[in-house]
């Protein structure tokens, strides 16, 4: 099983860049939306997350039973659903303000009671470093799916704290841990300014178990770093543009997909993909963003969508 361990929310999503513009709520969490992408293109996964017992808790088991993912905590909590209010720029790129709930509402022996014992794959959840007292229930989480056989995927998802230097330093023990990282430019900005892209991707493989870097570039692609190779790819634009709410994470799911189907989500063998491998990935990812992209809020391609796009390119 593939397990996305983090958060999930509701956004509320302007339907333009206009002021005043028409308000959507729509279910989300970079968590939510990777592991509801991962279980559209055929993976088993699981979802650590406790939900609501409010409205919007209902809205957010509804895409998660669709997609066929496994809510691995099913006792439903009374603390109301975290919101994110979302704004766009001029190109329709989201910024995100967030209203912490349900998504906190766990204790660490909850946590490792829903983790299953045999795992493939666990993803960090973006919210994970934001807090002290979330950090210390789940770096043992982490530790715990390393013990039992996983590959340690981290979407870093830089979110903006007071507590910088915290922050920081949280960021510091997950991505010690993470064999796969996953970050944009914007995250590359912040965290290491001044530095070139290539140059903090070799940081990050300098780091214990990181075999894999990926860093997504907006409109201009993405690029991928292992031990020995790196590669690069274009997005895909679909005929038809809605916004880019989830799109890193669908590229994510999609390069987790592709890994596993291609047999290299393995440690060791992860840092010695080359260059074709690299792009080839990246070019499954791409598609599933891009038809992410298709529409308002996120909402990933099955896997007979992507493959009917691959089969015309």
């Amino acid at each position: 099983m593939f397990v996305v361990g983090g958060e999930s929310l509701v956004d509320l999503v302007p339907v333009s860049a206009e002021p005043g513009a028409e308000i959507l709520a729509l279910p989300g969490g970079s968590p939510f939306n990777c592991a509801i992408a991962l279980a559209k293109l055929g993976n088993e996964t699981g979802f650590l997350c406790p939900i609501s017992t409010d409205q919007y808790g209902d809205m957010l088991l509804a895409p998660l039973a669709e997609a066929g993912v496994t809510l691995l905590m099913t006792d439903r909590v009374e603390e109301p659903t975290t919101k994110a209010v979302i704004t766009f720029n001029a190109k329709m790129q989201a910024s995100y303000v967030f209203e912490r709930g349900a998504d906190r509402a766990f204790t660490q022996d909850g946590l490792m009671a829903a983790l299953p014992h045999a795992i493939e794959l666990y993803q960090i959840g973006g919210f994970a470093p934001m807090l002290e007292e979330d950090w210390a229930k789940w770096l043992p989480v982490v530790k715990a799916a390393i013990g039992r056989g996983a590959t340690i995927s981290f979407d870093i998802n830089v979110r903006k704290v007071d507590d910088e230097d915290g922050y920081r330093r949280r960021l510091e023990d997950f991505l010690d841990l993470a064999h796969i990282i996953k970050l944009s430019e914007e995250d590359h900005d912040w965290l290491e300014p001044g530095v070139t892209i290539e140059e903090h991707a070799k940081m990050l493989l300098d780091r214990p178990n990181c075999e894999l870097v990926v860093v997504t570039l907006g409109e201009h692609g993405s690029r991928a770093f292992s031990n020995v190779a790196e590669g690069k790819a274009g997005i895909y634009a679909p005929p038809v543009f809605g916004d880019t709410v989830g799109a890193g994470d669908s590229l994510m799911a999609g390069i987790l997909t592709w890994l596993h189907e291609t047999g290299a989500l393995k440690l060791g063998q992860l840092g010695q993909l080359d260059q074709a491998a690299l792009e080839t990935t990246l070019r499954f990812g791409a598609v599933v963003a891009g038809l992410n992209c298709a529409q308002k809020g996120c909402k990933p391609p099955t896997r007979a969508e992507v493959d009917a796009v691959l089969a015309r390119s």
